[in-house]
């Protein structure tokens, strides 16, 4: 049983993470760059939780929702703000400058965010109840007595085994229910919809998208939009299990994330989401074991290798570039 557990454990971690890297994997996609500020837009849709939540969640799913909706409504603008601010004018610069940009963006909003009088402050926040809170246990295996003499001829004890029992809480849920749709809804809207069909026109090739009248700007927009929308989510969902928020909580899981998009294959939405699902299993089992002090190390391992031995990741394919 303490293997269903912690399986349940880690897909909901997995999901999280494969919402985050999502967003990684679709910015790169479109504009073959690594978005570092992501991680950030992550936290501050944690903290747009914080706001909203008192507000709105704790007693009801559809409260919890309208939690959700407007934290990844907040963040979904603060991705179109920094784009257009930050992003839009060193189009057609080299990457490393615009990779610059984007650790600098990154550290621009942790420092903006832990000033007390512009931000919220450095001392972590504990996160309110979002969906009303319960837990489910099922006793899988009962537990038993058995009569045990220690020595013979003496008086046996009872020797109990303790019950093997399964929990599942109302976050657990929420957070594969929320992934699922959230996941869903964006395959529609990139297989089955005219922005859809535009990013991937975008991704695929720039400047005969723009020769066939598509507007890259406002498709690229839309990209941040919609990536910053799921960081926010992730945030949410994040914090509902490990309720304690600080600004620079986005760190760790957003370079988590973003080896979860490498493995995945970055660039491929499918991969973005199976890479987070076995980062979030690798961690949770790791972490059930006795090299539970290695989790984070390992993941960045997994990196290494991911780089050194298959570059595309698991579902990407090479691209050749012409000089």
């Amino acid at each position: 049983m303490e293997f269903a557990q912690q399986l349940l454990n880690g897909i909901s971690l997995g999901a999280i993470y494969a919402l985050i890297a999502l967003g990684y994997t679709m910015v790169y996609g479109v504009l073959r760059f690594i978005n570092f500020a992501h991680s950030d837009v992550f936290m501050l849709g944690a903290y747009a939780g914080l706001t909203l939540a008192p507000r709105f969640g704790g007693d009801t799913f559809a409260g919890g929702l309208a939690v959700l909706v407007g934290a990844m409504a907040v963040t979904a603008t603060l991705g179109v703000i920094i784009e257009k601010v930050a992003y839009r004018p060193l189009r057609g610069r080299s990457t490393l400058t615009v990779l610059i940009t984007a650790i600098g963006v990154s550290l621009l909003i942790q420092n903006v965010a832990q000033n007390s009088k512009l931000g919220f402050g450095p001392n972590p926040k504990a996160f309110p109840a979002v969906f009303p809170q319960k837990t489910f246990t099922w006793e899988v295996v009962p537990a038993t007595t058995n009569l045990v003499a220690k020595t013979p001829g003496t008086e046996p004890t009872a020797q109990i085994t303790p019950a093997k029992t399964l929990s599942v809480n109302t976050n657990q849920v929420a957070v594969l229910f929320v992934s699922l749709a959230l996941l869903a809804s964006l395959h529609w809207i990139v297989n089955h919809t005219k922005i859809g069909t535009a990013m991937r026109a975008v991704s695929f090739n720039a400047t005969a998208a723009a020769l066939v009248g598509i507007n890259n700007d406002r498709v690229i927009s839309f990209t941040f939009a919609l990536g910053s929308a799921l960081a926010g989510a992730g945030g949410i969902l994040y914090a509902m299990n490990y309720p304690t928020i600080d600004p620079l909580m986005g760190t760790l899981p957003g370079l988590k994330a973003f080896v979860a998009a490498v493995l995945g294959g970055i660039g491929n939405l499918p991969g973005a989401a199976l890479g987070g699902l076995l980062i979030g299993l690798m961690e949770t089992f790791v972490k059930g074991s006795r090299w539970s002090t290695y989790s984070d190390a390992i993941a960045f391992a997994i990196l290494i290798l991911i780089l050194l031995f298959r570059p595309a990741g698991l579902l990407g394919k090479l691209r050749v570039e012409k000089v």
